[in-house]
C-alpha cells in the first residue's frame, strides 16, 4: 500500500517562506506523477504544483513564480518550497500521487494516493 507522509507546515507571516516535504514509501515515486494540492475551509481541493515522471513541472497561476516543486530521489522525498507567502495561501496542503499524468495535470480529483496533509497558516 502506497504511503505518503507530509511535514513542514506551520504558521508564518505574510512574505515568509516554508518548505513542505512529502516522503513516499512502498512505491517507486519517481515513476509516478507527484502533486501538491491544498484545501482551505469551505473550498474545494485545488492542485498547486505537479512534477511528472520525466521531471516536468506544472504550477497553478496563483503560485507560479513563488512555489517550486522538487524531488530528492535518494530520500524518496518531494518538496514544495513556498516563498512570498500570502494569507490566501492558508490551507491544508496534501501530497498526492498518480501513476499517469492526469489531464489537466493539476486536477486533484484524478490523483488516487494521498497523504494526511499538513497545515499552512499565513497571517
Amino acid at each position: 500500500h502506497v504511503q505518503l507522509v507530509e511535514s513542514g507546515g506551520g504558521s508564518v507571516q505574510a512574505g515568509g517562506s516554508l518548505r513542505l516535504s512529502c516522503t513516499a514509501s512502498k512505491f517507486t515515486y519517481t515513476r509516478y506523477c507527484m502533486a501538491w494540492s491544498r484545501q482551505a475551509p469551505g473550498k474545494e481541493r485545488e492542485g498547486v504544483a505537479v512534477m511528472d515522471s520525466d521531471g516536468r513541472t506544472y504550477y497553478d497561476d496563483s503560485v507560479s513564480g513563488r512555489f517550486t516543486i522538487s524531488q530528492d530521489s535518494a530520500k524518496n522525498t518531494v518538496y514544495l518550497q513556498m516563498n512570498k507567502l500570502k494569507p490566501e495561501d492558508t490551507a491544508m496542503y496534501f501530497c498526492a500521487a498518480s501513476a499517469v499524468l492526469p489531464n489537466p495535470a493539476l486536477a486533484a480529483r484524478y490523483y488516487n494516493e494521498w497523504g494526511q496533509g499538513t497545515q499552512v497558516t499565513v497571517s
